[in-house]
């Protein structure tokens, strides 16, 4: 079975690139799920996390303060990598699993961070970059969570550079128009990846789209 590791910075349209393949059947597997599944109350991941940070990372109830962390980890490099390192090892068991378990012809991995953990790269047969000129990724940032231009530079600078993510891609779909090209480009990659998956031919050149 073909799998597509799916990847692009914030704000770049990979969540509506995943279900446009979703609609046409395509199971989709999703990386940032698996995180919030495992992290939820009674979940492997929280333990890991209360053993590596202590316990100020849970709320009142005991669950796993979300909003919390994801400020101290914007804020503090060394603690996003230690809670990296707790956490990467049970996503990438998980969306292994989920991808053996697989039954389309070929199936999707939306993975935000597969450009900054190689070792995930490593679960897929080719990489999809959806990308985005970093100005139109401001904007659709500032739509659709507010704040200012600087913040939503911040958060994009936190993130792989637009280089280092198409230094990694196979396909890339370019998404600067509206969702009707965005869909019609989704099309052609669909069938694309088809022949690839019955053909088997895994090194077929890669698409540029649009």
């Amino acid at each position: 079975m073909l799998k597509i590791g799916l990847t692009g910075g914030i704000g770049s349209g990979k969540s509506a690139v995943a279900e446009a393949f979703a609609r046409r059947g395509v199971q989709v597997v999703d990386a940032d799920h698996i995180s919030r599944s495992l992290t939820g109350p009674g979940q492997p991941g929280v333990a890991a996390l209360e053993k590596a940070l202590g316990s100020d990372i849970l709320d009142a109830k005991g669950h796993l303060d979300r909003p919390a962390l994801r400020r101290r980890i914007f804020a503090d490099a060394a603690l996003r990598q230690r809670v990296e390192t707790v956490l990467h090892p049970l996503i990438m068991a998980a969306l292994g699993r989920e991808l053996a378990a697989a039954g389309s012809p070929y199936t999707i991995a939306t993975v935000p961070l597969l450009t900054e953990v190689p070792a995930i790269q490593g679960l897929v047969d080719r990489i999809l970059v959806v990308d985005s000129p970093e100005e139109l990724q401001i904007s659709r940032l500032m739509s659709r969570d507010g704040g200012t231009p600087e913040e939503a530079r911040a958060i994009l600078a936190a993130q792989a550079s637009r280089d280092a993510r198409l230094a990694i891609a196979d396909d890339i779909l370019l998404n600067a128009g509206d969702l009707a090209g965005l869909d019609a480009a989704v099309g052609r990659l669909h069938g694309f990846y088809r022949e690839v998956a019955a053909q088997g031919d895994l090194q077929r050149p890669g698409l540029r789209l649009p």
